[in-house]
Parts: C-alpha cells; sequence; structure tokens
C-alpha cells in the first residue's frame, strides 16, 4: 500500500505558528509583532528545555526532602499523596 503524505497549507501552518506564539512566554512578551518561524521555534526549544531544568530541580529538592523525612510521617503521607495524583 502506497501511503500519500498529507499537505499542510500555509494558512495551517500559520495558524500553528500562531498558537505556538501565544504559548511560549517570551513570544507573548513581543507583543502583536510575529516573529519568524524560525525564531519562534529557537524559542520553544529554549522554554521546553527550562522546563525540563526547572521539573529536574523540583524532582532534586523533592528527593532531598523525602530523603531527610521520617517515611512514616504524616508529611510523608501528603507528600505521596499529591505525587499520586
Amino acid at each position: 500500500m502506497s501511503r500519500r503524505r498529507s499537505r499542510i497549507s500555509e494558512e495551517e501552518i500559520n495558524e500553528l505558528i500562531s498558537k505556538l506564539q501565544s504559548l511560549v512566554p517570551e513570544s507573548r512578551r513581543c507583543g502583536s509583532n510575529r516573529a519568524s518561524a524560525t525564531k519562534l521555534l529557537k524559542e520553544t526549544c529554549n522554554y521546553i528545555k527550562s522546563l525540563q531544568r526547572e521539573v529536574d530541580d523540583l524532582s532534586d529538592r523533592l528527593s532531598d526532602l523525602m530523603a531527610g523525612m521520617d517515611n512514616n510521617s504524616a508529611q510523608a503521607d501528603i507528600i505521596r499523596s499529591l505525587l499520586s495524583s
């Protein structure tokens, strides 16, 4: 079976870029000026990397907190319940 690649129209690409621009904080600060697609994709990659660093930092902090805590304490129970949600 041959598969046809569906093509995305320029209008669809512009709509996706606009949506992406509204999600990336750095792009929102630029106001109504539309960033180039290349610049927007770079900003998006940087934003995702910064979010990953933040997740890693919070994970490390949580591990440190849990390591110094009695596993049977009420605090440990609260943290476990939050993590399982």
